[in-house]
């Protein structure tokens, strides 16, 4: 639900929507994907470049909140603020196409998770799994069609609920399931000390964690109702700390129950595998039931976030008019319709994949690279910039803005051409709706370098497409 503008949210509750806009299905793949590809060592390496790489990010919006005021919306304001109009609107595509796909990680991860009791549903992306999906897809369409009060509270609560579970599974695991004879024999991936390999799975591991950190910048999203600008920054930093310490305890103590290969080799999710391996069958249950929560909360929290997305851009008139459109709710319906169609569309593609989760993470975490990359690359800008606001700059602004710019970048290498060639397949259609709206208002449609950089994108959508009927790219 579009939140109404004289609504203030204190920072405890801007907290609340960032940790339940991370907490949701990666958590829940963190044992199985880490230890089919690396040993502890390696995960922990992992998490230490990941969290230092986008604590920089959550500084960078810090200081973008407090330095930019004016810029509401994060990400999507702040690319256009420093790059253009096409490519403001272009960020602000890309993560909201971003958010539609990590919803359908969501409905595949349900699906397998109750694939374990009725093996009809398979791995969440059978005829069957699709089907139950598509209807909870509407279900919740018409939900926040007719208008969820309360919504940014609602999600603080679930955001407690779904994080009960995954307390109690750490619990358990170091009270009954640690071993730490099974931890030292999985401290290396290859099963013995090889520093020349580490850096190949810690770049396996990179695009989950990635995805696992989508929705940190969730209370910049929705910055204009924060009662202080400052409280952006702290509830980001707040929010984020609290999850990356979740994350780090469940990838790591998880090398403790069995051994590294029969962790990776568990059905997802593996968080439920493990602590079944620990307690039995009521341990699985348990995960279960939380990850039901987990999930519909951050389906609700993320297609909220994703309509504000679109509806916003649609506001400052980078999209056409009619995804400005509001019902007599107070709800962005239009951009909302849009936001349900993508996730369909992308639920009947899992139909043709092979790793239906794992494609939709790695697509939603690829989507939301550039977006990241602008953002940086716009606070980068500021901290050089000689005409820009020069007593706001600082060497410690100077130096986050240039690490989280490398990092970023780094995430894009380590991402692969692959699935960074498949965004292009949903970035380019999407530049119609720029076109549209510039004609709408009678604006020249691109500037030259914008011109250039829509020929780029079509020309590398049609590069993917090349590549998908080449059997060059597989989904």
């Amino acid at each position: 639900m579009h939140v109404t503008a004289t609504r203030k949210l204190p920072v405890l509750v801007l907290a609340g929507m960032v940790v339940g806009s991370m907490v949701g299905a990666g958590v829940f793949s963190l044992p199985g994907t880490f230890a089919g590809a690396t040993g502890a060592i390696g995960a922990i390496a992992a998490w230490a470049i990941a969290g230092a790489g986008m604590l920089t990010l959550v500084f960078v919006f810090q200081r973008l909140a407090v330095r930019k005021p004016a810029l509401d919306s994060g990400i999507y304001a702040y690319a256009k603020a420093g790059f253009g109009d096409y490519v403001g609107f272009f960020s602000a595509f890309g993560y909201w196409a971003s958010g539609c796909a990590g919803n359908v990680t969501y409905w595949v991860l349900i699906g397998s998770t109750i694939g374990a009791l009725f093996p009809a549903f398979g791995a969440g992306n059978t005829v069957l799994a699709v089907a139950v999906s598509t209807v909870g897809v509407w279900g919740f369409f018409l939900l926040i069609r007719r208008g969820v009060p309360q919504a940014a509270f609602i999600n603080t609560i679930v955001a407690v609920a779904k994080v009960v579970p995954l307390v109690v599974f750490l619990v358990i695991v170091v009270a009954i399931g640690f071993n730490w004879n099974t931890f030292t024999l999985n401290l290396w991936g290859t099963g013995s000390p090889d520093l020349s390999s580490l850096f190949g799975q810690i770049q396996q591991t990179m695009l989950l964690t990635v995805f696992v950190f989508l929705g940190v910048e969730g209370a910049s999203v929705y910055s204009r109702y924060a009662k202080n600008r400052r409280d952006v920054g702290r509830a980001t930093l707040l929010g984020f700390l609290s999850v990356l310490c979740l994350f780090v305890l469940i990838t790591v103590l998880s090398f403790g129950v069995a051994p590294r290969a029969e962790i990776g080799g568990m059905r997802e999710p593996s968080v439920a595998s493990v602590l079944q391996a620990v307690v039995g069958p009521w341990g699985y249950t348990l995960i279960s039931v939380g990850l039901v929560v987990s999930v519909l909360g951050a389906y609700l929290s993320w297609t909220l976030m994703a309509s504000e997305v679109l509806f916003t851009t649609a506001r400052n008139e980078d999209a056409p008019r009619f995804l400005a459109a509001v019902s007599k709710r107070n709800v962005p319906v239009a951009a909302l319709v849009l936001t349900t169609l993508l996730v369909q569309a992308l639920l009947v593609v899992t139909l043709f994949s092979e790793n239906a989760f794992q494609f939709m993470l790695s697509l939603c975490s690829s989507l939301a690279l550039i977006p990241y990359v602008l953002t940086a690359g716009y606070a980068l800008k500021l901290e050089t910039r000689a005409g820009d606001d020069p007593g706001g700059r600082s060497r410690r602004g100077l130096t986050v803005a240039i690490i989280a710019t490398i990092y970023t970048l780094f995430l894009i290498v380590a991402a692969g051409p692959g699935y960074l060639l498949l965004t292009f397949i949903i970035y380019a259609p999407g530049t119609l709706l720029f076109v549209a709206a510039r004609r709408e208002r009678g604006l020249r449609v691109f500037r030259p370098y914008e011109a250039v950089l829509c020929v780029v994108a079509v020309l590398l959508a049609v590069a993917a497409i090349v590549a998908l009927a080449a059997g060059w790219i597989t989904i």
